[in-house]
């Protein structure tokens, strides 16, 4: 398509370059001059050539680049099986750090999540948006379960896994959790308070505080393993505290963007996972 467009493109050139020599030689020949009524009719047909030539490139961009485009999915048989990767994550993050959070994009991730066999994700950006409308959330990943998977959606559910629902749908091969930041640092700090009381009723001892402790202590991740993946997108090279105590072995990959990403960009973010080599702090 594109070596059409600039076929076309380079077909008008000509044609303007040949009306050029046209009105060169004309000047000299009618009469008349710019009073002339032929002048003026070829003045016009000069005119109308250039507009196009100049209009041929912009065209081609809306005819061949359409918006929806980038929202592409793979068919055939077996086009969602992730068993084609080396690995797979088992909880996957997605961390959205731009202002203007896209339902219906973050959406079609948790269905692609779902579909290649992801068991845990969780959805996250810093000010909470998607927590505060989970209810909306989940309408459109039911909507995109439909137009992605089609006759499929029946083989892929999903659990929605919030603090004031849990065990909707039975089952199910992925559970979802929505996360805001305080799920992050402001668990922690509930979590030391807990223990500190615990420790004031002597029901606890200071010396009994590690790691698998202060695990079961934090409510925002329970019942979820510690993340193996975040998809990170945006421009800012952080994850604006998205569970900063779960997060220590967890591999990160950034995207540019959520909007309008491609089932071809999330599958080669995949693809890069699979092909790192995590040496665990070795």
């Amino acid at each position: 398509m594109s070596g059409a467009c600039e076929l076309v493109w380079r077909l008008l050139h000509a044609l303007l370059c040949l009306l050029r020599a046209l009105l060169s030689w004309l000047r000299g020949r009618l009469r008349g001059g710019p009073r002339s009524w032929l002048w003026r009719w070829w003045r016009r047909a000069a005119s109308a050539a250039a507009s196009c030539a100049l209009l041929a490139p912009a065209a081609g961009a809306f005819a061949f680049h359409k918006p929806g485009a980038a929202r592409r999915v793979p068919r055939g048989r077996g086009r969602w099986d992730g068993r084609s990767l080396e690995k797979l994550p088992v909880h996957m993050g997605l961390v959205v750090t731009e202002e203007e959070p896209s339902y219906a994009d973050m959406a079609s991730l948790v269905v692609w999540c779902m579909a290649v066999g992801i068991s845990y994700v969780s959805v996250y950006d810093h000010h909470g948006i998607f927590k505060r409308n989970n209810a909306r959330l989940m309408d459109e990943i039911l909507k995109q379960q439909q137009e992605l998977l089609g006759l499929d959606c029946s083989k892929y559910t999903v659990e929605f896994a919030n603090q004031d629902k849990t065990d909707q749908v039975l089952n199910c091969q992925s559970t979802l959790k929505v996360l805001s930041p305080e799920d992050g640092k402001a668990d922690i700090v509930r979590a030391a308070q807990n223990f500190c009381q615990l420790v004031a009723q002597q029901q606890r001892k200071y010396t009994d505080l590690d790691v698998n402790v202060l695990n079961n202590l934090l409510s925002s991740n329970k019942g979820f393993p510690d993340p193996d993946l975040i998809l990170k997108f945006g421009p800012v090279d952080s994850t604006l505290g998205f569970l900063p105590w779960h997060i220590r072995l967890t591999e990160i990959i950034s995207l540019p963007s959520h909007l309008n990403i491609s089932y071809e960009d999330f599958f080669s973010a995949l693809h890069h996972y699979a092909a790192c080599e995590q040496r665990w702090g070795k």
